[in-house]
């Protein structure tokens, strides 16, 4: 059943379901910012990017946890958290970017302008490695994109504490980029399996 409906490709050679899929999931995590920026601005500025990959750290295991048959307290499944994930991995990756004289509060046309652009780029990456990888993805348990996404929090840490003494690893924008595919992913097959209940 992993490949159904992911044969009609487009023009890049990824699946047609696949880039609808993700653009949807895209869209729910895209509206959430919206609606949060409308609420609270753009506070999350003042998070450093080792503050944010923290934020994602406790979402990852809250989902793992939640995976693992933990009791709930929080009337909070675990979507929500894959969308947290999503939205704080592109705020880590624009506070990565953003010159140090950018100013606290965005205005609220730059920040969606900011934020679709960093989201359009790591689709690219998304569409590059799965042309490479196939749809090895939808093969792929939910609790196995959390452990990726747990262990490539775990690398980021190292390299936050490396401060910029890597040798041989990609940076933590890729992990940050890697992280909100894998969430997206989940996110896809969450909502196949809710779709199909």
């Amino acid at each position: 059943m992993s490949g159904e409906g992911t044969h009609d490709m487009d023009a890049t050679g990824i699946p047609a379901l696949t880039l609808e899929q993700y653009d949807a999931q895209v869209a729910v995590c895209t509206g959430l910012f919206l609606d949060k920026m409308h609420d609270y601005g753009t506070a999350w500025r003042i998070l450093r990017p080792s503050s944010l990959t923290d934020q994602i750290f406790i979402k990852a295991q809250r989902i793992r946890t939640l995976q693992e048959g933990g009791e709930r307290k929080v009337d909070e499944g675990i979507q929500p958290e894959f969308v947290g994930i999503v939205n704080y991995c592109m705020m880590a990756l624009l506070q990565m970017e953003l010159p140090d004289d950018t100013p606290m509060e965005l205005e609220p046309a730059d920040a969606e302008r900011l934020f679709r652009g960093m989201v359009e780029r790591t689709r690219s990456l998304m569409m590059r490695k799965n042309h490479d990888y196939g749809e090895a993805w939808r093969d792929m348990r939910v609790s196995s994109l959390t452990d990726l996404i747990l262990m490539k929090l775990l690398r980021i840490k190292q390299l936050e504490d490396l401060d910029g003494g890597a040798k041989v690893s990609e940076g933590a924008d890729a992990g940050y980029m890697d992280m909100a595919n894998y969430a997206l992913f989940a996110l896809i097959h969450l909502a196949s399996t809710q779709s199909t209940a």
